[in-house]
């Protein structure tokens, strides 16, 4: 489980530790309301509020991901969920993205976790530095880097809430497998790609208990909660 377990550290086990550490800023309690990453060549955002963001992630979704409509959006979610077999985790993390630009924060929160959900389940099945993941993997790391911080400072304004959307995304993604784990052009680790999957989830259980836990201790989310006052976390990202 080593490879395992460095993965995790990647993609999952930052999200409470970035977190607490004070996060500095000149206009540290402005409210933050859009999330404006480039991720090359998936997703630019637009100049500013009202324009239309650059998304590459796929002909299905590309119209729809770009529309500044709630509608748009919802209605690129239901072609999600209506055939979530090979829906990339690029396209996740920009429905993730373009939820939040539109305010619907919580469905942000839920796409962005499977999002990183799904891909940690494929690099977990496929053969370590496999080249056709290449694109996919920087990408989803770059994600979760420059969207991670805003997403989860608002996921985090109610520990209990973000705890229940982070278990909800897992679940997703448990019982929508991605279908790129079983193609023949991405090499496993091993024969059995099922079997490889169940462990790739099991892992990903693990590390969703560890970090309930951390905030489930009262010591740790007084420090957790103080640490989001002084770097004025709270202001930033708890807006209505």
């Amino acid at each position: 489980m080593a490879v395992a377990g460095l993965r995790l550290a990647v993609f999952c086990a930052t999200a409470v530790l970035a977190l607490a550490a004070p996060q500095t800023s000149v206009r540290a309690a402005e409210p933050v309301k859009r999330i404006a990453v480039y991720v090359e060549p998936f997703y630019r955002a637009a100049g500013g509020p009202g324009g239309t963001p650059h998304v590459q992630v796929g002909a299905t979704f590309d119209s729809l991901l770009r529309s500044n409509a709630l509608a748009d959006i919802n209605a690129a979610r239901d072609l999600v969920t209506a055939k979530p077999g090979l829906v990339s985790p690029m396209t996740l993390m920009v429905l993730a993205i373009r939820y939040y630009d539109l305010g619907a924060r919580d469905d942000a929160v839920f796409w962005f976790y499977a999002a990183k959900d799904r891909m940690l389940s494929l690099l977990e099945v496929a053969e370590p530095g496999t080249p056709a993941l290449a694109q996919a993997s920087h990408a989803i790391a770059a994600f979760s880097q420059l969207a991670g911080p805003v997403v989860n400072g608002y996921a985090f304004c109610d520990i209990e809430q973000q705890a229940r959307q982070r278990l909800a995304a897992f679940r997703w993604v448990e019982a929508n497998p991605y279908q790129a784990i079983f193609l023949d052009r991405v090499p496993a680790r091993g024969p059995d790609r099922k079997a490889l999957l169940g462990k790739a989830l099991s892992a990903i259980a693990a590390q969703i208990e560890k970090e309930r836990a951390y905030l489930a201790d009262p010591a740790n989310r007084k420090r957790f909660r103080e640490d989001r006052l002084s770097s004025e976390t709270d202001s930033r990202y708890c807006w209505r």
